[in-house]
C-alpha cells in the first residue's frame, strides 16, 4: 500500500507568517514575563518546543499585531537560520497566547487532515531533507513560503492518517516527557547557582577572570578539500550548527568528524569529557557540554575547566552571564568573541568548598539528563525508521487499534 504524493499548497491547510509590520516588537519590549509569550528559534526545537528561555509582550502589544497568533493545534515551523524545526500547539502547552517571531510559519490544518499525522511527517527526516535541497541563503538559511508550499508530503486517507499519528505520537509523547523532565532539572540547577552564587554569594570571594576557571581553547577547521581529512568514524568535531541543529546539553558528536590528520593538520584541538563549549560566534551563545573528547571549529571559545573549579559551576555561570559576553563582542561584519575577551571578562571564584559542593549537588542532575538525552534520541531514530514504513506501507496500519 502506497499514498498520493501531494504538495502542500494542494492540500487542506492555512500557511501563516507572522506580524513583520511596524508594531512589530522591538528587543526593549520582550520581557521575561508577560500577557504573551513571543517565541524565538530557542523555544522550536528538534524535539518540539522547549519554553526554558522564555521572552514575552504586554497585552497591549499583542493587540497590536495583526497575523502570527496560534490557536491550539497549529503547528508552527522554523524557517530562517535554524531551519526546519517543528512544534505543535497541543493542549498540554502551558501558554494560552503565544506568537510567532518573522523566522516562523504556522500551519493550521483543515478538517482533510490530521494535524498530528502533519505534525509527524513535517518534523521526519524524509522531509528535512527536502527542505535541505531547497533551502535559500548561505550565510544564514531561510526557507521562504512560497517555497514551503511546493514541498510534497504523502497524502492517506483520515483514517490511515490517524492511526500513523497515533503509533508516532505515542514516542513523540514519551520524548516530550523526558524533555520536560529534563527541563525541570535544569531549573532546580539553575536556581541552586543563583542561590549560591549570587543571592548568597560571599562578599570576600576573590574578583578573577575566565582565564581563573579553566583553560579557553579555540578550534579550527581541517581544509575541506581534502578527504582524507574527514570520516563519519573518527573524532568528534563540533560547529556551532551541530548545536543549532541538537539542543542536548551534551554533546558527544557533530554531523561530521575528522580524522587524526585533520586534526594533525589544523588549529583544532582535542578537548576533554566535561569541557564546556561556548559559540563564540555565528552566532554567540550556544552552549554545551563535552560527553567524551571533541573538537570544535574556530566558532567556539570553549572551557576546559579546572579540577577545583568543576564543569557545572563553568556551565551555568556562562548560561548566567550570556547577555554580558555578547555585549563585549567585537566586529564589524559579524559579531565575535575573542580568545582574550573571552580569557579577561570578569568571573567570581568562589572558595574550593562551595564550589565542591556545588558540583555533588549537580552531579546526580547531569547524569539524570545525560540519560534521558540519549533516551529522546533513541526514541527518535526509531520514530525516523518508522515514518517512511508507515507512509510507504512496508508496516500494514490497518489493523492498528487506537
Amino acid at each position: 500500500m502506497t499514498f498520493d504524493i501531494v504538495q502542500l499548497c494542494d492540500i487542506n491547510i492555512d500557511v501563516i507568517d507572522g506580524d513583520r509590520g511596524k508594531n512589530y516588537p522591538h528587543q526593549d519590549e520582550l520581557l521575561e514575563a508577560g500577557h504573551c509569550l513571543f517565541l524565538s528559534a530557542k523555544n522550536v526545537t528538534q524535539n518540539g518546543f522547549l519554553f526554558a528561555d522564555n521572552q514575552f509582550i504586554t497585552q497591549e502589544k499583542d493587540e497590536l499585531l495583526n497575523n502570527g497568533k496560534l490557536m491550539r493545534g497549529d503547528i508552527v515551523i522554523t524557517t530562517r537560520g535554524t531551519v526546519g524545526n517543528v512544534a505543535i500547539y497541543s493542549d498540554e502547552v502551558p501558554y494560552d497566547n503565544i506568537r510567532i517571531n518573522s523566522g516562523m510559519l504556522i500551519i493550521r490544518c483543515g478538517d482533510k487532515i490530521d494535524n498530528y499525522y502533519l505534525y509527524q511527517v513535517l518534523r521526519s527526516k524524509w522531509f528535512y531533507n527536502q527542505i535541505l535541497s531547497i533551502q535559500s541563503g548561505s550565510a544564514q538559511p531561510q526557507l521562504p513560503k512560497s517555497h514551503f508550499l511546493k514541498m510534497t508530503i504523502p497524502m492517506p486517507n483520515m483514517n490511515t492518517q490517524h492511526k500513523i499519528a497515533g503509533v508516532l505520537s505515542s514516542i513523540g509523547n514519551k520524548i516530550s516527557v523526558n524533555t520536560a523532565i529534563n527541563e525541570n532539572l535544569e531549573q532546580q540547577a539553575q536556581a541552586y547557582f543563583v542561590d549560591l552564587f549570587i543571592t548568597s554569594a560571599d562578599p570576600n570571594w576573590r574578583i578573577g577572570t575566565i582565564s581563573d576557571l579553566g583553560n579557553v581553547i579555540g578550534g579550527g577547521t581541517p581544509s575541506k578539500k581534502v578527504e582524507e581529512y574527514y570520516t563519519s568514524d573518527g573524532i568528534a568535531w563540533i560547529t556551532p550548527k551541530d548545536l543549532s541543529n541538537d539542543k542536548s546539553k551534551f554533546v558527544a558528536h557533530g554531523e561530521t568528524d575528522i580524522t587524526e590528520l585533520g586534526l594533525a593538520k589544523s588549529s583544532a584541538t582535542l578537548m576533554p569529557k566535561g569541557t564546556v563549549l561556548f559559540s563564540s560566534r555565528a552566532p554567540i551563545g550556544y552552549i554545551a557540554i563535552a560527553d567524551g573528547q571533541v573538537c570544535t571549529n574556530q566558532g567556539f571559545k570553549s572551557i576546559v575547566p579546572f579540577d577545583n573549579v568543576g564543569t557545572a559551576f563553568v556551565y551555568y555561570f556562562l548560561k548566567e552571564n550570556l547577555s554580558a559576553i555578547e555585549n563585549v563582542a567585537s566586529g564589524s561584519t559579524f559579531k565575535e568573541v575573542s580568545g582574550s575577551t573571552m580569557k579577561n571578562f570578569t568571573a567570581i571564584i568562589p572558595d574550593n568548598d562551595t564550589l565542591a559542593e556545588f558540583q555533588r549537588f549537580c552531579s546526580p542532575l547531569f547524569e539524570q539528563q545525560r540519560a534521558l538525552e540519549y533516551e529522546n534520541r533513541y526514541l527518535s531514530s526509531i520514530r525516523d525508521t518508522l515514518l517512511p514504513k508507515l507512509m510507504n506501507g512496508e508496516i500494514d496500519v490497518s489493523a492498528v487499534k487506537i
